[in-house]
This record gives structure tokens, C-alpha cells and sequence, in this order.
């Protein structure tokens, strides 16, 4: 089996809303995201997934994020911007994208404290 990962990272703002602290306020973060794929099948050359073809997925995905204020996002008007929001969001948007191979998890990290993890 083996285990490929891509990160890439990308800045936005957002606010929480309904939430009791500082983050109800509109703020930002230098998002990090980790994509994670996995498989038993290498190609003709030995090559599970490409690695230039995930970066470009990942970023693909992460330039709608990028410099944008998340709530402002379709999908984020009916799910609050939360980190764990962010990382299904960008898990489900990247898994058609690498069919068939099969995606393990997202992770994000609103800071680097701080990170949650995606998987289906």
C-alpha cells in the first residue's frame, strides 16, 4: 500500500456565526492543506498518483478559497466556515478529481496549533 500526500496553502477570511468568542468576528488565517491518497496499483513508470496532477487539483480548489472572505462562498451560506466545514468541503471537491484513486483524507490547519482532519 502506499500513502501520497500533497500540501499547498492559501489565505482567507472568515467569521463563525452563532459562535459565543472572538471568532463570531470577521478575521483570517493562512489556511494549510494536506491532501492524503492512496493505493496498492503503480503505473508502466512506478507512479501510484501524480504528484504534479494532485498539486494542480489541490490548487484548482484552493484558488476559488484564496484571498476570498469564505461566508461569502455558496456552500459556506448554509455551512459555517469551520476549519472541520473547510476540510469536507475541500475533501469533496477533491475526491471526483483523482478517481480512481482513492482519496484518505484532508487535512487543514487554521493555524499551526491547530488542525482538523476530513475522511470519508
Amino acid at each position: 500500500m502506499f500513502e501520497l500526500t500533497v500540501r499547498d496553502d492559501f489565505s482567507s477570511a472568515h467569521f463563525l456565526r452563532d459562535y459565543d468568542g472572538q471568532c463570531k468576528n470577521l478575521h483570517g488565517h493562512t489556511w494549510k492543506v494536506a491532501v492524503t491518497v492512496s493505493g496498492t496499483e503503480l503505473d508502466k513508470v512506478g507512479v501510484m498518483a501524480d504528484f504534479v496532477k494532485m498539486k494542480a487539483h489541490l490548487k484548482s480548489i484552493l484558488s476559488r478559497l484564496d484571498h476570498a472572505c469564505l461566508n461569502d462562498l455558496d456552500f459556506f451560506k448554509a455551512n459555517n466556515p469551520t476549519a472541520e466545514n473547510l476540510a469536507q468541503y475541500i475533501y469533496r471537491e477533491y475526491k471526483p478529481l483523482i478517481a480512481p484513486v482513492r482519496l484518505v483524507k484532508v487535512r487543514v490547519w487554521e493555524s499551526d496549533k491547530a488542525d482538523v482532519v476530513y475522511y470519508e
